[in-house]
């Protein structure tokens, strides 16, 4: 797994924003572990575990361009970033392209292809009720419409809801 050297290139893109590196670390954290129990294969894991290290890099640019950071402009601004970073650190034009893919598409909820996509989804939100204090209501409304792994699930009751 090569996912440390992109955790460091990550922490240097968003360096002394506390706040967006420890979110993508949380992401991170989830992301390995719901990737794990749910037995991902090698490759499908260092996707994920990149893609949930990169997937809100388009907040900085979109803050710089727009004045905003909407998921919308995320997910137009962040898979150029990406691109440009995971390149230059060496990795292949295949892994770069999944990862670009899913960053096009993290707040898009339908049509969702692939564990990596899925697990990425679930981990953010797991981050993202927390840090946004979403209520209760909100929480089983995304895990009913969006929430499809056991792991994922089983997370999500631990630390919020019961699951009905």
């Amino acid at each position: 797994m090569r996912t440390g050297k992109v955790i460091d290139a990550m922490i240097g893109y968003y360096a002394k924003d506390a706040r967006r590196i420890n979110h993508f670390l949380k992401v991170y954290g989830f992301s390995k572990s719901i990737g794990e129990m749910e037995g991902l294969d090698e490759r499908t894991q260092e996707i994920l575990e990149i893609t949930a290290v990169t997937h809100d890099i388009g907040i900085k640019i979109s803050e710089e361009k727009y004045g905003n950071c909407s998921g919308a402009n995320q997910q137009a601004e962040g898979p150029p970033e990406a691109r440009k970073l995971l390149l230059e650190l060496g990795f292949e034009d295949e892994l770069v392209e999944r990862v670009c893919f899913i960053i096009s598409r993290h707040h898009t909820y339908k049509d969702i292809h692939g564990l990596d996509y899925q697990i990425l989804v679930e981990a953010d939100f797991l981050v993202n009720a927390f840090e946004d204090s979403l209520s209760e209501t909100a929480i089983r409304s995304f895990r009913d419409k969006v929430f499809r792994t056991g792991t994922g699930k089983r997370f999500l009751e631990d630390l919020y809801v019961k699951i009905d």
